[in-house]
């Protein structure tokens, strides 16, 4: 526990060090934070749910810091508001980077004397600060982007061994399913959020599923034949946000004239379209319209788990102690060895499903604060499965339930086909 613990603070440190002190502090949207609010907030995590609750006599080194960084535990105390994250130019960076350290010095003496219970805590507040990291980069990438200098995060020339020979691109295959009666949920050993849990029984009907992720040369065929501009292929609620908001393309698409090339940010910087590269960055009402668009539809979240429970979690993601190593951008699926073998189940893009975020049969939250983790949102969210290019490796799992609402569009998600039948 203490090696993952120090390893997962270390990867989060790792993924700021590019960034200025000036571009930690940015807030482009209410829905984001800050870099240095998540360098903070995943502190308070340790030091209100771990520290101050089993160190007897645990005092805060500043106790106006438990309400800055508190995020929406309401039963903890009150919260600074999450759309005026960005106007906390104080503490400054240093400060909150040496809170870190002396969280880390309390939290290695504290994980060497901890019983099962406390240890318990420890791993869960691991895996949500894996989940900071990868917030950490999709909101990093959302600020820079509005900034009129178009900065990259990092330059390819940073990460020379991951851009590896291209691939001939993988031809779309339809993968059949039969009829079952499925195990759904996380069961034994391992980690999991209260979310997954209880497994139980789902009857499941056949369906077949893509053997890869929707390309970007594929969405623009939707884009050309004036998709965004078809009330038909929306839903009523995607339609109105879809105008509202101006869509006409995925988020950080654009292109210097009207039927030109398009090209993209990316955390490299602009970068020209790769068209055999996973679509991302769509909402769920447009992955939807484009499923109807395309004579498909999106898979539940229960044929999904059917599909990519007996895989391997390999991919495209972040390997743990490797994060100057990531590629942070969606790879083209090679054609696979043999064919008919699903691709690009984890990692790449996270996978909107058609299913809503609602409790599992016989759901209990955790007790306690933790409870409100999970559970208090399962209203208005739609499901998403299998990481991507963003997540840390051990942070996945076929059971993983990632959720957002439907018209989000600034976290690196994308689409998978499914049909009915077998």
């Amino acid at each position: 526990m203490r090696d993952r613990y120090l390893r997962v603070r270390a990867d989060t440190e790792a993924l700021a060090a590019p960034l200025s002190a000036e571009d930690m502090g940015v807030q482009s949207m209410p829905d984001a934070s800050p870099t240095k609010w998540h360098l903070a907030h995943t502190t308070w995590f340790f030091e209100e749910f771990v520290l101050a609750r089993f160190v007897a006599g645990h005092a805060w080194a500043d106790e106006r810091w438990r309400i800055l960084f508190n995020s929406y535990y309401e039963s903890v105390g009150p919260r600074h508001a999450r759309p005026s994250r960005g106007l906390l130019s104080r503490p400054s960076v240093d400060e909150v980077r040496g809170w870190r350290a002396r969280v880390d010095g309390q939290m290695t003496a504290f994980i060497a004397q901890a019983d099962r219970a406390a240890l318990g805590v420890v791993l869960l507040g691991t895996h949500h600060e894996e989940q900071h990291q990868e917030l950490l980069l999709t909101d990093v990438k959302h600020a820079l982007s509005g900034n009129p200098l178009r900065p990259a995060y990092v330059t390819r020339d940073a990460f020379p061994d991951v851009e590896p020979a291209r691939p001939a691109p993988a031809p779309l295959e339809w993968i059949g399913y039969e009829e079952r009666i499925a195990r759904i949920g996380h069961e034994g050993d391992g980690f999991s959020f209260d979310n997954e849990c209880p497994d139980h029984r789902s009857l499941v009907g056949p369906f077949q599923l893509a053997s890869r992720l929707v390309t970007n040369a594929e969405y623009v065929r939707f884009v050309d034949e004036g998709g965004y501009d078809r009330s038909e292929l929306w839903l009523s609620a995607g339609y109105d946000e879809c105008k509202s908001q101006g869509w006409a393309a995925p988020l950080y698409w654009e292109r210097a004239r009207r039927g030109g090339p398009w090209s993209a940010f990316t955390l490299h910087g602009i970068r020209e379209l790769d068209p055999d590269a996973p679509v991302a960055h769509v909402s769920y009402f447009e992955a939807d319209a484009y499923a109807r668009w395309a004579g498909a539809r999106l898979p539940t979240e229960q044929e999904w788990e059917v599909a990519a429970g007996p895989l391997p979690i390999e991919g495209n993601m972040i390997r743990p102690g490797e994060v100057d190593r990531a590629c942070l951008e969606p790879r083209v699926a090679p054609s696979p060895s043999p064919r008919g073998a699903l691709q690009q189940m984890f990692g790449d893009v996270w996978e909107w499903t058609s299913s809503a975020y609602s409790p599992y049969p016989r759901f209990r939250s955790l007790e306690g604060a933790l409870g409100e983790y999970n559970g208090k949102f399962m209203s208005g969210q739609m499901t998403l499965r299998g990481g991507s290019c963003f997540s840390p490796r051990d942070h996945l799992r076929a059971t993983y339930r990632n959720f957002f609402p439907p018209g989000a569009r600034w976290q690196m998600t994308g689409i998978r086909l499914a049909h009915d039948g077998g």
